[in-house]
């Protein structure tokens, strides 16, 4: 009987002062010790996430995100002919523009669309801002009226009518983004919101004349143009005050030489080229340092 109790306390022994140890740590032990090793974290909630299209490229949330919104979808067929709708064709002009930025690599991008679902206006920029996408990109095709002989693409961006009354708009919406450029519109009053957002806008312009000015001049030769100037105009879709953004009429769809360009792969090629060597020429531009003065 003896025997036997001394072989238990000698397994039992240490379990006993390995309790002992643990329950010492746990009672005096230093900072990030016992119970004090866990570290809590904010994770986005679902509502953060919801609804956002895949972002493809680098896994590197350094790198430029492009946002390309490929317009109409689902119930809004936008323009057609031959059988040929808007909303298909520019969906393949957007996945080519999309697959030869990938291949080149070093950019991240996400389409708001990947098939044929309807989105809102408002919607597409703001799935950019709520991806903090550093350029986007919406691709449309015209219509005009038959025989008047219009062809090639256009680049607008937005006017200064539709500036004005975007920075209206969002300085009075409850949500109007928590930030415009890295200031709180919420802790501002209506009139200032509106001035920063009015401020925002413009340098977003400059910014998206210059890309689209780098749209033209790449596509020099290499792609029709109807105008050779980048326009404005007041589109719904241009309205993200911290984004520069661009919308691109690719051609006239109802144009017979503009629609089988397009429809082509060499012609999407083509298009996707031209854009993606814009995009680089863009973002090198802004990682460039500033010139130095004597």
């Amino acid at each position: 009987m003896l025997r036997t109790l001394r072989i238990l306390l000698l397994f039992l022994a240490p379990v006993a002062i390995f309790a002992a140890m643990v329950a010492v740590d746990r009672t005096f032990g230093g900072p990030g010790r016992g119970y004090g090793y866990v570290v809590r974290v904010d994770l986005p909630g679902d509502d953060d996430l919801a609804g956002l299209p895949v972002v493809r490229g680098p896994m590197d949330a350094s790198r430029p995100l492009v946002v390309i919104d490929p317009g109409h979808g689902g119930k809004d067929p936008g323009a057609g002919a031959d059988n040929l709708k808007e909303k298909d064709l520019v969906l393949r002009l957007a996945t080519a523009l999309r697959d030869e930025l990938l291949r080149q690599g070093g950019i991240r991008v996400a389409l708001t669309r990947e098939d044929d679902r309807y989105l809102p206006l408002p919607v597409r920029p703001d799935i950019a801002r709520r991806l903090k996408a550093d350029l986007f990109i919406s691709i449309h095709a015209d219509s005009t009226e038959v025989g008047n002989g219009a062809s090639g693409a256009t680049v607008y961006v937005l006017s200064d009518k539709g500036s004005n009354e975007a920075a209206e708009r969002i300085a009075r919406r409850e949500n109007a983004a928590d930030e415009v450029n890295g200031i709180r519109i919420a802790e501002q009053s209506d009139g200032v919101g509106a001035i920063l957002v009015d401020l925002s806008q413009r340098e977003m312009r400059a910014l998206s004349e210059a890309f689209g000015g780098l749209v033209v001049r790449e596509g020099d030769g290499k792609l029709p143009f109807r105008e050779t100037s980048v326009q404005s105009a007041a589109f719904a879709v241009l309205k993200a005050p911290d984004i520069p953004s661009v919308l691109v009429e690719s051609g006239y769809i109802n144009n017979t030489v503009d629609r089988s360009r397009l429809a082509s792969g060499e012609g999407q090629r083509a298009f996707a080229t031209v854009l993606a060597s814009a995009i680089r020429v863009h973002f090198a531009r802004q990682s460039a340092p500033p010139p130095a003065f004597p």
